[in-house]
Order: structure tokens, then sequence, then C-alpha cells
């Protein structure tokens, strides 16, 4: 028998970030949650980093993880915690895909038509590895930032 992805029984109505919130205007409803979570739900900062989020080649990972990463830098000057959080959860997820299409040609781990089986490992394309230690390099200097961890842990402590 074969193991499931998680995301067949995801609980939507339990996930913590909601669409339709702005967290710009109601950070307080922002959680930092685990690895990625919230990315791709969470607007205004969705919107705002996820059209620079790309990671097709080495020089267009490259090139998309310095806007982000400067995008990071803007969030933390204006010490708005959410956007900097949510852009080193974009750098953090272009890693994680693009090892992911490193990993399974298409990057497809599973296959619906065969209850879920894995897919072959290793079948992946090496220009999506080279995307994946950019976009790793980044999203390490971002978690190292100083300004970054105190906000970090300051919300955690006081948000979640």
């Amino acid at each position: 028998m074969n193991k499931r992805p998680s995301y067949l029984s995801f609980d939507k109505s339990s996930y913590f970030w909601k669409p339709g919130v702005d967290y710009r205007a109601h950070p307080e409803h922002y959680r930092v949650g685990k690895g990625e979570q919230g990315v791709l739900i969470c607007e205004p900062y969705k919107s705002e980093i996820g059209i620079n989020w790309r990671f097709k080649t080495k020089a267009i990972a490259l090139e998309s993880a310095q806007k982000i990463f400067a995008q990071f830098l803007s969030y933390l000057d204006k010490d708005e915690f959410v956007g900097a959080d949510m852009a080193r959860k974009y750098l953090q997820m272009g890693y994680t895909r693009a090892r992911r299409y490193a990993n399974y040609r298409g990057g497809r781990k599973y296959d619906p038509a065969k209850d879920y089986a894995q897919f072959e490992f290793g079948t992946g394309e090496e220009e999506k590895a080279e995307a994946a230690k950019i976009f790793h390099g980044f999203w390490k200097q971002a978690e190292a930032t100083e300004k970054y961890a105190a906000l970090k842990k300051s919300w955690k402590q006081n948000r979640g």
C-alpha cells in the first residue's frame, strides 16, 4: 500500500490562514506557522512577492531570489514583520519547489493514476538543482538576519 500525500486529506476549514484577510491591514491575524504555510494565501504579500517568484533556470532563479531578498529587506526596513516573513517563505519555497523538480521529472512526486505511487526519484533536471542552491542561500541569509530573527522571536512569543 502506498503512503498517500497529506494534501489529499487537507482540511481547509481548520487551516489558520484565510483568503480575504488583508494581512497588512490586520497583521494580528498572521501566524508564523511552519515552513511555507500561508504563503499562497496571505494578501497583499502573495501578490507583491509572488510576481517575482521564478526558478525555471539558474539565471532566472538568481534574479528572482535577489528581487525577493530585496523585498525582504524593504519590509524589515519598515518593521513590517509579516511581509518579511512572507518573503522568507517565498525564498524557502523557491528552494523546496526547485528541489522537487530536480528530484522528479516534471516536479510530480505521486502518480494519481496508480493510487499515488511515488514516481521514480532522481529523474529531474540538474538545472533545477542549481536554482534550488541559489534560493537556499538567500533563504538562509534571510533567516540569519538579526533584525528578522528578533522580530520573529517576539512575534511568536506575543502572537503565535
